[in-house]
């Protein structure tokens, strides 16, 4: 008769753990990056359908990486919560410290209690009156928050890119400035990789718009941001300028 098969509850969570880190290691990163005017999404992403970034309210965004339809669903199901409770009580009273903390339960609950992990990480953003207001929240796998200030970089080879962020972020870069850093930190995946405005998402929360922050920026504009930045006299851009894509 054989024995049953016994996993401690520790290499069992080890286990899960080590499942979804390879899982979100295996895709392309994504930077949110705070700049003079706002905060800054920027993702090595060519598809224009299957969206990294996104709106979830008024003054808040939600950027993901690692299986689409993992966080797909956490987004839609953020989009409801800020919806009912910005209906039931008061607009005022959608945060994202609420949203953090919503996903954060999901987020555990799935970890502890099925067999596979949701392969995922989350940064959930709220734009504040100045920078020192603005709100990060960066999730992992497990249900773990942190909150982040100035920069954040997950998925793919995250440590490389966050080293370059670490490397040349400064406080108050205009959005040509800190969008060049975006791409180059995310080009640190690979020796040799040059990311196109084609191949890029972005978007941003613009702290100069009224009621939506929220405004992707299409390649075009993309491109015209980089070249000033590499031109070396970038102003201080909001990205509501025409021809930007809501």
């Amino acid at each position: 008769m054989s024995m049953p098969f016994y996993v401690s509850p520790e290499q069992q969570m080890k286990d899960k753990a080590d499942y979804a880190r390879k899982g979100i290691a295996r895709g392309r990163s994504v930077v949110v990056l705070q700049y003079d005017d706002g905060i800054l999404f920027v993702a090595d992403n060519p598809s224009r359908a299957l969206h990294k970034i996104s709106e979830i309210y008024d003054r808040m965004a939600f950027a993901a990486v690692g299986k689409y339809n993992e966080f797909e669903n956490l987004r839609q199901a953020g989009v409801r919560y800020a919806d009912v409770n910005g209906y039931m009580y008061d607009r005022r009273d959608v945060t994202a410290r609420g949203l953090a903390n919503a996903y954060a339960t999901t987020l555990g609950t799935v970890f502890t209690e099925m067999n596979k992990p949701y392969e995922v990480e989350l940064v959930v953003a709220e734009l504040g009156e100045d920078a020192a207001s603005d709100q990060i929240y960066r999730l992992t796998f497990d249900g773990s928050v942190a909150d982040e200030h100035g920069y954040v970089a997950m998925g793919g080879q995250a440590d490389q890119v966050a080293a370059a962020l670490q490397e040349h972020f400064e406080e108050g870069l205009s959005l040509a400035r800190a969008l060049r850093l975006g791409v180059r930190a995310l080009e640190r995946q690979d020796a040799d990789r040059h990311l196109e405005a084609e191949q890029l998402e972005v978007a941003v929360l613009d702290r100069n718009r009224t009621h939506r922050m929220f405004r992707r920026l299409p390649p075009a504009r993309i491109r015209t941001l980089l070249e000033e930045a590499d031109a070396g006299n970038a102003p201080a851009e909001s990205a509501s300028e025409p021809g930007d894509a809501s």
